[in-house]
Protein backbone atom coordinates (compact mmCIF):
# COMPACT_ATOMS: atom_id res chain seq x y z
CA UNK A 1 0.00 0.00 0.00
CA UNK A 2 1.04 3.62 -0.51
CA UNK A 3 2.81 5.49 2.28
CA UNK A 4 -0.18 7.83 2.54
CA UNK A 5 -2.39 4.82 3.26
CA UNK A 6 -0.01 3.56 5.94
CA UNK A 7 0.00 7.03 7.52
CA UNK A 8 -3.78 6.94 7.56
CA UNK A 9 -3.75 3.68 9.52
CA UNK A 10 -1.21 5.17 11.93
CA UNK A 11 -3.57 8.07 12.58
CA UNK A 12 -6.65 5.95 13.25
CA UNK A 13 -4.69 3.43 15.34
CA UNK A 14 -3.53 6.26 17.59
CA UNK A 15 -7.07 7.57 17.99
CA UNK A 16 -8.97 4.31 18.58
CA UNK A 17 -7.74 1.30 20.56
CA UNK A 18 -10.04 -1.08 18.67
CA UNK A 19 -8.37 -0.35 15.32
CA UNK A 20 -5.13 -2.32 15.95
CA UNK A 21 -6.75 -5.77 16.33
CA UNK A 22 -9.02 -5.08 13.34
CA UNK A 23 -6.28 -3.65 11.12
CA UNK A 24 -5.33 -6.88 9.28
CA UNK A 25 -8.95 -7.49 8.29
CA UNK A 26 -9.47 -3.82 7.35
CA UNK A 27 -6.37 -3.90 5.15
CA UNK A 28 -7.61 -7.10 3.50
CA UNK A 29 -10.96 -5.43 2.78
CA UNK A 30 -9.17 -2.47 1.19
CA UNK A 31 -7.14 -4.83 -0.99
CA UNK A 32 -10.23 -6.79 -2.07
CA UNK A 33 -12.05 -3.62 -3.02
CA UNK A 34 -9.07 -2.07 -4.78
CA UNK A 35 -8.60 -5.21 -6.87
CA UNK A 36 -12.29 -5.17 -7.80
CA UNK A 37 -12.37 -1.48 -8.73
CA UNK A 38 -9.17 -1.72 -10.79
CA UNK A 39 -10.64 -4.56 -12.85
CA UNK A 40 -13.97 -2.87 -13.54
CA UNK A 41 -15.93 -4.23 -10.57
CA UNK A 42 -18.27 -2.39 -8.23
CA UNK A 43 -19.33 -2.51 -4.60
CA UNK A 44 -22.82 -3.60 -3.60
CA UNK A 45 -23.76 -2.76 0.01
CA UNK A 46 -26.70 -3.95 2.10
CA UNK A 47 -27.84 -3.40 5.66
CA UNK A 48 -30.99 -2.92 7.72
CA UNK A 49 -32.03 0.10 9.79
CA UNK A 50 -28.97 1.97 11.02
CA UNK A 51 -26.78 -0.29 8.90
CA UNK A 52 -28.72 0.85 5.82
CA UNK A 53 -27.86 4.42 6.80
CA UNK A 54 -24.22 3.31 7.05
CA UNK A 55 -24.47 1.86 3.53
CA UNK A 56 -25.68 5.24 2.24
CA UNK A 57 -22.83 6.93 4.08
CA UNK A 58 -20.26 4.64 2.44
CA UNK A 59 -21.68 5.36 -1.02
CA UNK A 60 -21.30 9.07 -0.36
CA UNK A 61 -17.64 8.64 0.56
CA UNK A 62 -16.79 6.51 -2.50
CA UNK A 63 -18.75 8.00 -5.39
CA UNK A 64 -17.50 11.56 -4.75
CA UNK A 65 -14.42 12.99 -3.07
CA UNK A 66 -13.92 12.34 0.64
CA UNK A 67 -10.58 13.74 1.88
CA UNK A 68 -8.56 14.20 -1.32
CA UNK A 69 -8.90 15.98 -4.64
CA UNK A 70 -10.04 13.52 -7.30
CA UNK A 71 -9.44 14.80 -10.83
CA UNK A 72 -11.27 13.17 -13.71
CA UNK A 73 -9.25 10.86 -15.93
CA UNK A 74 -7.60 12.47 -18.95
CA UNK A 75 -9.85 10.38 -21.19
CA UNK A 76 -13.04 11.75 -19.65
CA UNK A 77 -11.71 15.31 -19.48
CA UNK A 78 -10.78 15.32 -23.15
CA UNK A 79 -14.18 13.92 -24.15
CA UNK A 80 -16.11 16.50 -22.10
CA UNK A 81 -16.49 19.76 -24.00
CA UNK A 82 -18.44 21.43 -21.18
CA UNK A 83 -15.89 23.35 -19.13
CA UNK A 84 -18.21 23.56 -16.12
CA UNK A 85 -18.50 19.78 -15.96
CA UNK A 86 -14.74 19.40 -16.31
CA UNK A 87 -14.31 21.76 -13.37
CA UNK A 88 -17.00 20.39 -11.05
CA UNK A 89 -17.06 16.62 -11.63
CA UNK A 90 -14.76 14.35 -9.63
CA UNK A 91 -13.34 10.88 -9.91
CA UNK A 92 -15.53 8.26 -8.26
CA UNK A 93 -15.58 4.62 -7.25
CA UNK A 94 -18.74 2.65 -8.14
CA UNK A 95 -20.82 1.75 -5.08
CA UNK A 96 -24.55 1.01 -4.77
CA UNK A 97 -26.64 0.88 -1.59
CA UNK A 98 -29.15 -1.91 -2.21
CA UNK A 99 -31.36 -0.54 0.56
CA UNK A 100 -32.00 2.75 -1.28
CA UNK A 101 -34.39 1.43 -3.95
CA UNK A 102 -37.78 1.95 -2.33
CA UNK A 103 -40.08 0.84 -5.15
CA UNK A 104 -38.16 -2.38 -5.77
CA UNK A 105 -37.88 -3.12 -2.05
CA UNK A 106 -41.59 -2.64 -1.38
CA UNK A 107 -42.48 -4.73 -4.42
CA UNK A 108 -40.27 -7.54 -3.16
CA UNK A 109 -41.82 -7.32 0.33
CA UNK A 110 -45.31 -7.46 -1.15
CA UNK A 111 -44.73 -10.08 -3.84
CA UNK A 112 -41.99 -12.36 -2.55
CA UNK A 113 -40.81 -11.58 0.99
CA UNK A 114 -38.47 -9.16 2.72
CA UNK A 115 -35.79 -11.75 3.37
CA UNK A 116 -35.12 -12.06 -0.37
CA UNK A 117 -34.77 -8.35 -1.20
CA UNK A 118 -30.99 -8.05 -1.25
CA UNK A 119 -30.42 -11.45 -2.85
CA UNK A 120 -32.66 -10.44 -5.76
CA UNK A 121 -30.71 -7.23 -6.20
CA UNK A 122 -27.46 -9.17 -6.23
CA UNK A 123 -28.90 -11.24 -9.08
CA UNK A 124 -29.92 -8.08 -10.94
CA UNK A 125 -26.86 -5.90 -10.37
CA UNK A 126 -24.05 -8.28 -9.49
CA UNK A 127 -21.35 -9.56 -11.79
CA UNK A 128 -18.32 -11.74 -11.20
CA UNK A 129 -15.52 -9.52 -9.93
CA UNK A 130 -17.81 -7.31 -7.85
CA UNK A 131 -17.74 -7.20 -4.05
CA UNK A 132 -20.73 -7.42 -1.71
CA UNK A 133 -20.46 -5.68 1.66
CA UNK A 134 -23.10 -6.91 4.11
CA UNK A 135 -23.59 -4.96 7.34
CA UNK A 136 -25.34 -6.62 10.30
CA UNK A 137 -24.64 -5.86 13.94
CA UNK A 138 -25.78 -9.36 14.92
CA UNK A 139 -24.26 -11.18 11.96
CA UNK A 140 -27.52 -13.11 11.59
CA UNK A 141 -29.80 -10.91 9.47
CA UNK A 142 -31.48 -13.34 7.11
CA UNK A 143 -31.68 -10.99 4.12
CA UNK A 144 -27.96 -10.22 4.46
CA UNK A 145 -27.10 -13.92 4.70
CA UNK A 146 -29.20 -14.70 1.63
CA UNK A 147 -27.47 -11.90 -0.27
CA UNK A 148 -24.08 -13.32 0.71
CA UNK A 149 -25.07 -16.82 -0.32
CA UNK A 150 -26.29 -15.56 -3.70
CA UNK A 151 -23.18 -13.46 -4.23
CA UNK A 152 -20.85 -16.39 -3.65
CA UNK A 153 -22.86 -18.50 -6.10
CA UNK A 154 -22.26 -15.77 -8.70
CA UNK A 155 -18.52 -15.49 -8.08
CA UNK A 156 -18.82 -12.24 -6.13
CA UNK A 157 -16.50 -11.73 -3.16
CA UNK A 158 -18.15 -11.00 0.18
CA UNK A 159 -17.16 -8.83 3.12
CA UNK A 160 -19.16 -8.80 6.34
CA UNK A 161 -19.19 -5.93 8.81
CA UNK A 162 -20.69 -7.27 12.01
CA UNK A 163 -20.46 -7.42 15.81
CA UNK A 164 -20.89 -9.69 18.83
CA UNK A 165 -19.39 -13.10 17.91
CA UNK A 166 -19.76 -12.56 14.15
CA UNK A 167 -22.92 -14.66 13.92
CA UNK A 168 -23.53 -16.78 10.85
CA UNK A 169 -21.82 -14.23 8.67
CA UNK A 170 -18.47 -15.21 10.19
CA UNK A 171 -18.66 -18.62 8.54
CA UNK A 172 -20.43 -17.63 5.33
CA UNK A 173 -18.65 -14.45 4.19
CA UNK A 174 -15.15 -14.49 2.69
CA UNK A 175 -13.98 -11.83 5.17
CA UNK A 176 -15.64 -10.55 8.31
CA UNK A 177 -14.68 -7.49 10.33
CA UNK A 178 -16.15 -8.02 13.79
CA UNK A 179 -16.72 -5.16 16.24
CA UNK A 180 -16.07 -6.73 19.64
CA UNK A 181 -19.18 -5.59 21.51
CA UNK A 182 -22.64 -6.86 22.38
CA UNK A 183 -24.16 -3.36 22.43
CA UNK A 184 -25.70 -2.34 19.12
CA UNK A 185 -24.85 1.36 19.25
CA UNK A 186 -21.25 0.60 20.22
CA UNK A 187 -20.98 -1.81 17.31
CA UNK A 188 -22.33 0.86 14.98
CA UNK A 189 -19.82 3.41 16.29
CA UNK A 190 -16.98 0.98 15.56
CA UNK A 191 -18.44 0.23 12.13
CA UNK A 192 -18.45 3.95 11.34
CA UNK A 193 -14.75 4.24 12.06
CA UNK A 194 -13.96 1.05 10.15
CA UNK A 195 -15.69 2.11 6.97
CA UNK A 196 -14.24 5.61 7.17
CA UNK A 197 -10.79 3.98 7.24
CA UNK A 198 -11.68 1.77 4.29
CA UNK A 199 -13.04 4.65 2.22
CA UNK A 200 -10.12 6.93 3.06
CA UNK A 201 -7.60 4.18 2.33
CA UNK A 202 -9.17 3.45 -1.05
CA UNK A 203 -9.05 7.14 -1.89
CA UNK A 204 -5.37 7.17 -0.97
CA UNK A 205 -4.71 4.14 -3.15
CA UNK A 206 -6.37 5.69 -6.21
CA UNK A 207 -5.69 9.42 -5.75
CA UNK A 208 -3.02 9.73 -3.04
CA UNK A 209 0.64 10.52 -3.54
Amino acid sequence: MKKSTDALFDKYRAQHAFVAPLEPAIRQAVEMLEDSFRTGGKLLICGNGGSNADADHIVGKLVKSFRLHRPLTDEVKSALTNGELNEKLQGGLPAINLGAHTSLITAMINDVGGEYIFAQQVVGYGRKGDVLLGISTSGNSKNILYAGETAKAMGISTIGLTGRDGGKMKEQFDLTIIAASNITEDIQDIHSTVYHIICAALECQFWGE
